[in-house]
């Protein structure tokens, strides 16, 4: 009897450890992700979008993005330059000044996911890795899960 409750023991005290290790992962993550989409896609295409609007706790830069659905994830800019909208990588990096909401959104700043490997189904789930670097050069990073969907949610 002994024994069964010493594992029982070992055993909560493990799921309590873990628990505690993800809400002190999450607590410590270097940005908070609010309202994140990814936009669904047709079979044939190749492209889509993510979207969110991203908090950094301390300044930095947000300097790339990867994920397994797309053979290349970029952060992306579209603007008027004329009377012509052109979409570019983001050289450098996004800034991402400390607590100051920075939104990535359709027309705007994005995560361009490209070569997808598969189309992009409403209602599935999209793994995406952010990477950030700081003033010191120092990288971190942040993965997500996105719903994919036709809009923005809400």
């Amino acid at each position: 009897m002994q024994r069964k409750t010493f594992i029982q023991s070992l055993l909560a005290t493990a799921l309590t450890a873990g628990c505690l290790g993800a809400a002190l992962a999450q607590s410590a993550a270097p940005v908070t992700v609010q309202g994140a989409w990814v936009r669904a896609s047709v079979q044939g295409q190749k492209a889509s979008g993510a979207f969110m609007t991203l908090t950094a706790k301390t300044d930095l830069k947000l300097v790339g993005a990867s994920t397994p659905v797309a053979g290349l994830s970029e952060v992306h800019e579209m603007k008027m330059d004329g009377n012509v909208m052109t979409m570019r990588a983001v050289a450098g990096g996004l800034d991402l000044p400390a607590g100051k909401p920075v939104a990535l959104a359709p027309g705007g700043y994005h995560v361009m996911l490209m070569d997808l490997k598969a189309p992009l189904a409403k209602d599935s789930v999209v793994p995406l890795t952010l990477t950030f670097k700081d003033a010191k050069g120092a990288t971190s990073t942040l993965e997500v899960k996105l719903p994919v969907a036709t809009s923005a949610p809400g």
